[in-house]
């Protein structure tokens, strides 16, 4: 269905947005907009008051999760809806377009679909996730997880930041605290638009990329115990340096990465992200590291065979540095496939107004990843300026979102039986 959207409308949508929680960026634009903030608050509310404006009917679960649910004229009410959105809280420091591009792309295609008179035959849904970012409780995708079943009501609620503060009692300050669940399994799918966050779509000079493939990613706790020893007294011949094995951790992290990208998977990485030295004084030989590493790719053999790299590595340093090593894999995340036949309803989208399409892999996680699980999702991307996210410089054309946006009412459209 060709289908128009107005550009203007979804511009001042994020931008109005984007005031909620502002920073001083001393280049681009940024805000921080944590869960249960007055910032959050402010968001949630002005989306509530754009969904109200273009007739949906809104609810907020426990966890805060709101859905502007419209049914058209004549369509079942009872049948499964199309529901597509993201999310609003940011990271500290963040961007503008991070979630919210999704949230009102989402609501933009409803309005599009309502102005051209376009008839689907099932309800759309449109829907902001609570705590995609994971920046004040848990770790993650927090309001997907509990919408999927993954988590409950009451374990989410339960959460607390580092002030002790329950989520329960953050939501209820700013008037999100809602009732009963959003039921991801009740809908027939779920597309979510974001930002690339990475620049295959700016290279390939393509406004829209269609997800086949969002990574799989397993983060290991690794320890490396040595003897904390006087860094002048002890000889280097004498020293079982937690380090300096650390070091050869790292390198062989990246190393394994590369070797697996060369031999089979181009998409895989391999990040020794976090170490923690003990105890980090300068005239101590280290007797402790904790490391974390985080492998991800879109074929789990691949991030299989790093993992068993690194457990070489480790049996290598005890044997060479006579330190002690433990391994725990406390996160496994398999890749998650898209929905085909949402992904063709995307590409039939963009070659019905003649927006260019580009199937690609995500390498960060989504909310889509867990919707998957229950039902058909798809995940679509806007091009990112040079890959940058998470940060005042993200940066996407105001007329790639719009038309990054144009694709998904058509394929929101397509899905929903819209004529």
């Amino acid at each position: 269905m060709n289908l128009t959207v107005d550009g203007d409308r979804l511009r001042d949508d994020i931008e109005a947005t984007a005031a909620f929680g502002n920073i001083d960026a001393g280049e681009g634009r940024g805000r921080t907009v944590l869960v249960g903030t007055e910032a959050n608050r402010r968001a949630r509310e002005y989306l509530v008051d754009r969904m109200e404006a273009v007739g949906l009917d809104v609810t907020v679960d426990a966890v805060g999760n709101v859905a502007g649910t419209w049914i058209p004229d004549g369509a079942d009410p009872d049948a499964a809806p199309v529901a597509a959105g993201s999310h609003l809280d940011s990271v500290p420091e963040g961007g503008i377009f991070d979630g919210p591009l999704g949230v009102y792309a989402a609501l933009e295609s409803v309005r599009a679909m309502r102005e051209a008179d376009a008839t689907p035959d099932r309800p759309v849904v449109v829907v902001c996730f609570t705590e995609e970012e994971g920046q004040r409780f848990a770790d993650g995708l927090l309001g997907s997880s509990v919408a999927v079943g993954e988590r409950t009501v009451e374990e989410a609620l339960a959460l607390t930041d580092d002030d002790g503060v329950t989520l329960e009692d953050a939501l209820e300050d700013i008037g999100f605290r809602g009732e009963g669940r959003l039921d991801a399994s009740e809908w027939d799918a779920f597309y979510e638009l974001h930002i690339e966050q990475d620049t295959t779509l700016e290279e390939a000079g393509v406004p829209v990329g269609v997800v086949t493939t969002i990574t799989g990613i397993t983060h290991l706790d690794v320890e490396i115990l040595g003897e904390a020893n006087h860094a002048g007294a002890t000889h280097m011949r004498d020293r079982t340096d937690a380090l300096a094995a650390a070091a050869e951790l790292v390198l062989d992290v990246e190393a394994a990465a590369n070797d697996v990208v060369e031999a089979s998977s181009d998409s895989a990485v391999g990040t020794v992200g976090s170490l923690d030295v003990s105890p980090n004084a300068t005239n101590v030989v280290p007797g402790r590291v904790e490391a974390g590493v985080d492998i991800r790719d879109v074929e789990y053999d691949s991030m299989q065979a790093v993992v068993v790299a690194v457990r070489d590595t480790l049996a290598r340093i005890e044997d060479e540095r006579g330190v002690e090593t433990e391994l725990a894999r406390p996160f496994d995340l398999r890749p998650t496939p898209m929905a085909e036949r949402l992904r063709e309803a995307a590409h039939r989208a963009g070659d019905a107004v003649g927006i260019d399409t580009l199937d690609l892999h995500s390498g960060a996680a989504h909310d889509t990843m867990h919707v998957a699980n229950v039902t058909d999702a798809s995940l679509l991307f806007a091009p990112s300026r040079e890959g940058i996210s998470h940060n005042p410089r993200e940066w996407t054309d105001w007329e790639d979102c719009a038309a990054a946006t144009r694709v998904l009412a058509g394929a929101i459209a397509d899905v929903a039986g819209a004529e």
